[in-house]
C-alpha cells in the first residue's frame, strides 16, 4: 500500500514538473527533434564504417574512391552531430533554469503569502535549504534527465531499426538479453527515492542549525555552548553521513549492473556475429556495424540507468520544494474588505481569545476600548502575552474568538495592507536592508523631502554619526547593518517610523538598546510624534511610561489591573510591586 502510494506521489510531482516546463515546451521541441537527427546520423555512421570495411577486399584490392566518398560523409555527419549536440544542450539548459527560476521565484513568493505561524515555527534555514539546496539538486537532475534520457531512448529505438535491417537473428538476441538492464535498475531505483528524500530532509535540519548558530554566534560563545552545538552538528552531520553513504551506494549499483549485462548482450553479438560471418550470412563490414550498434545501444542503458538515479534525487527534492509551495497560505482579505488611507485611531478589542498552540490558554476573554490619541502602555512579566496582542493588533495572526475593531470595523473587514500602513511599528529587534541609508530610513515614506528627513534625522539622533560616513546618507550598508551599533540600528529603525508619519503607533521595546540619555531625548520625540495618534507601547523600563493614559498590567494573558501610573501605584497591586522592584529592589 506504502509502495502504491510513493509511486503515486511520484506521479504528482512529475506532473507538477512538467506544468512548468509546459511554458518553455518550444526548447523541449527543438531539443527532441535535433536529438532524433543527432541520434540518427550518429547510427548511421557505424552503417558507413562496415561499407568502408567492406571495399576494403584485401591487399591492392581497396576501392579508394568508395572509401573516400564515405570518409567525407562521415565528416560531414560529425560536424552536423557536433553542432547539433551544442544546440540540444544549450535548449536544455536554457528550459531547466528556467523552470528552476520560476520554482525558486514561487517558492520566494510564497514565503510573503504564508501565514507567520508557519514561518514561526519552522527554522529559518530549514526554508532556505529547500529554495537553495534543494532546487539546486532538482536542477542538476532535471539538466542530466533533458540531456541523455530523450537521447538515449531515441537512440534504442534507431539502433534497434538499424540492426534489423542488417541481422534480424541477432538482433533478437540483443533484444532478448537488455530487458535484464530496465529490471536491475528498476529494482534499485525504487528503493532509492526514499533514501534520498531522507537525505533531503536532514540537509534542511543540517542548513538550519548552521543558519542559527551563524545567527547566534555571539551568544554560543558569550555562554560557552561550542562543544554542546559542535555535538548537536555532529549528530545531525553523522545521520546525513549515513543515509547519503546509503543512498549514493544503492544508486551506484545500478550502472556496473547494467554494464554487466550490456557486456553480456556484446559478448552474444560477438559469438553469433563470428558464427554468421564464417558461414556467410554476413560480410565482415556487417559484423563491425553490428558490434558497433550493440555497443551503441546498451551505452544509453548505462546512462538512463545513471539519470533514473539522478532523477530519483531530483524527484524527492522536486517534493520537498512543492510542499512547501502547497502550504496553506495567509487567509486572502475579503472581497469587499475596505482600504482606509487614514485611521481616526478608536481602538476596541472585544471579549478576544487567542492561542498560538491549540488546548494551551495564553489570551482569554480579553476587553479593551482605547480613544483617538490616547497612549496606552502595556506592561508585565516575559510571556504574559504583551508581544501576542501587538501581532495581533497588526494582524499577523487572527484570534480565534471575538474580534478587534478599528474605528468601528472589523479589523477583518480592511485590508491586511492598509490595516498595517496605519501603523508605525518599532520592534525591539531591528531590522535593516542591504542598500542606502536613505533607502532605509525613508522606506515607509519615499517622497519625504530632504529636509524633512534631515530634521527627523537630527530628533532620532543620527544625523552626526551619518554625517561621518564616506557617502553619508548614501553610504551603502549590509544587510541588518552589522557595521552600527545595536542603539545605532535602532535609532534609524525609530527615524524610519517618524518619517512614515502613521495614524496609530507601537513600540515594542523601541528603546531598549539606547544608553538613558538618548532615551530621555528621543522620549520627548516619540511624545511629539504621538500627539493626537493612537499609540501602545511595550516595555520593561517603567520609567518610560509614567505619562501614558492608560497603563494595562498583563500576567497570563489576562489584563490583572488597569489604569493610569498613579492609581495604580495607589493601588499598591502587581504594577506597583513591578515598579518598586525596579526602582528599589523591592522583591515581588
Amino acid at each position: 500500500m506504502n509502495k502504491r502510494k510513493e509511486k503515486a506521489n511520484q506521479k504528482e510531482i512529475i506532473k507538477k514538473v512538467f506544468k512548468y516546463i509546459k511554458r518553455y515546451r518550444i526548447y523541449l521541441y527543438i531539443s527532441l527533434i535535433l536529438s532524433f537527427v543527432t541520434v540518427l546520423l550518429t547510427l548511421y555512421i557505424p552503417k558507413l564504417t562496415g561499407q568502408a570495411v567492406d571495399y576494403m577486399f584485401g591487399p591492392s584490392q581497396v576501392d579508394f574512391k568508395g572509401v573516400f566518398k564515405i570518409i567525407t560523409i562521415i565528416i560531414v555527419s560529425t560536424v552536423i552531430i557536433s553542432i547539433g549536440q551544442w544546440l540540444i544542450n544549450l535548449c536544455n539548459n536554457k528550459m531547466t533554469y528556467h523552470v528552476v527560476r520560476d520554482i525558486r521565484n514561487d517558492a520566494f513568493t510564497k514565503i510573503q503569502e504564508m501565514p507567520l505561524s508557519y514561518i514561526d515555527s519552522h527554522p529559518y534555514g530549514e526554508i532556505e535549504s529547500k529554495i537553495i539546496n534543494d532546487a539546486a539538486q532538482f536542477a542538476d537532475g532535471l539538466l542530466m534527465g533533458f540531456t541523455q534520457f530523450f537521447s538515449g531512448i531515441v537512440t534504442i529505438i534507431g539502433t534497434l531499426v538499424f540492426m534489423l535491417t542488417v541481422n534480424i537473428g541477432i538482433t533478437v538476441v540483443v533484444v532478448a538479453i537488455t530487458p535484464l538492464s530496465f529490471l536491475v535498475a528498476g529494482f534499485i531505483s525504487k528503493r532509492t527515492f526514499q533514501m534520498f528524500k531522507e537525505q533531503s530532509q536532514i540537509r534542511g535540519q543540517q542548513t538550519g542549525l548552521i543558519n542559527e548558530m551563524i545567527e547566534g554566534q555571539r551568544v554560543v560563545k558569550a555562554f560557552n555552548q561550542k562543544d554542546n552545538v559542535m555535538a548537536r552538528f555532529d549528530v545531525i552531520n553523522d545521520k546525513l553521513r549515513d543515509k547519503s553513504l546509503r543512498a549514493t551506494f544503492f544508486s551506484s549499483i545500478t550502472n556496473p549492473s547494467t554494464r554487466f549485462i550490456n557486456s553480456l548482450v556484446y559478448t552474444g553479438v560477438g559469438i553469433f556475429g563470428a558464427l554468421s560471418v564464417v558461414s556467410g550470412r554476413m560480410s565482415v563490414g556487417q559484423l563491425t556495424a553490428f558490434l558497433s550498434y550493440s555497443n551503441q545501444y546498451t551505452k544509453p542503458f548505462n546512462e538512463i540507468s545513471g539519470v533514473i538515479t539522478e532523477l530519483q534525487n531530483a524527484i524527492a527534492c522536486a517534493a520537498s520544494i512543492f510542499a512547501f509551495i502547497e502550504e496553506k497560505s495567509e487567509i486572502p482579505d475579503k472581497e469587499d474588505a475596505i482600504s482606509p488611507d487614514h485611521f481616526e485611531g478608536n481602538i476596541k478589542i472585544d471579549n478576544i481569545s487567542f492561542s498560538y498552540v491549540e488546548g494551551q490558554k495564553l489570551i482569554e476573554n480579553f476587553d479593551l476600548d482605547v480613544a483617538p490619541g490616547q497612549n496606552v502602555a502595556i506592561v508585565g512579566p516575559t510571556g504574559c502575552g504583551k508581544t501576542t496582542l501587538i501581532n495581533l493588533l497588526m494582524r499577523f495572526y487572527d484570534v480565534n474568538k471575538g474580534a478587534i475593531l478599528v474605528d468601528g470595523t472589523d479589523i477583518k473587514d480592511i485590508t491586511r495592507g492598509s490595516l498595517r500602513n496605519g501603523y508605525g511599528m518599532v520592534l525591539q529587534e531591528t531590522w535593516l536592508k542591504s542598500g542606502t541609508i536613505r533607502e532605509n530610513i525613508t522606506m515607509g515614506n519615499p517622497d519625504i523631502s530632504e529636509e524633512d528627513m534631515i530634521k527627523i534625522a537630527k530628533i532620532c539622533h543620527i544625523n552626526s554619526f551619518i554625517q561621518r560616513l564616506p557617502k553619508k546618507y548614501d553610504t551603502v550598508i549590509t544587510e541588518n547593518g552589522e557595521e552600527f551599533s545595536q542603539g545605532q540600528r535602532q535609532l534609524m529603525c525609530i527615524a524610519r517610523v517618524m518619517m512614515s508619519k502613521p495614524s496609530m503607533m507601537i513600540l515594542d521595546e523601541a528603546t531598549s538598546s539606547i544608553d538613558t540619555r538618548t532615551e530621555m531625548k528621543i522620549q520627548d520625540a516619540f511624545n511629539a510624534m504621538m500627539e493626537g495618534r493612537t499609540s501602545f507601547v511595550v516595555a520593561h523600563r517603567l520609567s518610560t511610561i509614567r505619562n501614558a493614559d492608560i497603563i494595562l498590567v498583563m500576567n497570563s494573558g489576562n489584563i490583572v489591573e488597569m489604569g493610569n501610573h498613579n492609581e495604580l501605584m495607589k493601588k499598591k497591586g502587581f504594577y506597583y510591586d513591578l515598579y518598586m522592584s525596579q526602582f528599589l529592589g523591592k522583591a515581588i
